[in-house]
């Protein structure tokens, strides 16, 4: 799973790095790297239920872990102003989005796994965010997208990706991202 998200940050350093066009909505790269960073940011993540709410997911840690470092934060600040997200998966979306385009995203994670007993309240032993040395790469990795660009439309982050993008005629959807965002 590291090494995913490792290659879908080299693949946009090679393509996008150096000078060259922003990183786009249309780039196969960016769908790659947001992916890799969903079905990490869920895997062996701890049922986490609250009464009368349904199940909290990887949006909902985010949120807690950064109040509890830094209270409120200018990334959850800008979802929670978008209106039409109404599930975590999509807010967690936009969130991934509006750090990569201010170049946070590295910062911001970092700052959620800063407190380790916390993280492990969240995640189980398989997560690669509660071992010390594969949080040490992935925040590598994602620091090194500091430099580039990224031109992305913040008010639409669940605009669905054309078909030869892997739209949703031929990317196949993982049994908990069935729900809409």
């Amino acid at each position: 799973m590291t090494r995913d998200l490792k290659a879908a940050v080299s693949a946009i350093l090679q393509g996008y790095g150096a000078g060259q066009q922003p990183v786009t909505d249309t780039s196969a790269e960016l769908h790659r790297l947001c992916g890799c960073l969903e079905l990490l940011l869920q895997f062996d993540q701890k049922e986490q239920k609250s009464f009368l709410r349904p199940r909290k997911d990887y949006w909902d840690f985010l949120c807690a872990a950064l109040w509890q470092q830094r209270g409120d934060t200018e990334p959850v600040r800008f979802v929670h102003s978008l209106d039409k997200l109404k599930t975590p998966l999509g807010k967690g979306r936009a969130f991934i989005r509006f750090c990569l385009a201010h170049g946070q995203l590295a910062e911001s994670l970092q700052l959620c796994l800063l407190n380790p007993e916390f993280t492990r309240e969240w995640y189980g032993p398989r997560s690669p965010l509660v071992c010390p040395e594969l949080r040490e790469d992935i925040l590598d990795s994602l620091y090194a997208l500091n430099g580039m660009t990224f031109d992305l439309d913040l008010l639409h982050p669940t605009r669905p990706l054309p078909l030869a993008l892997g739209g949703p005629l031929v990317r196949p959807v993982l049994p908990s991202k069935a729900g809409s965002t």
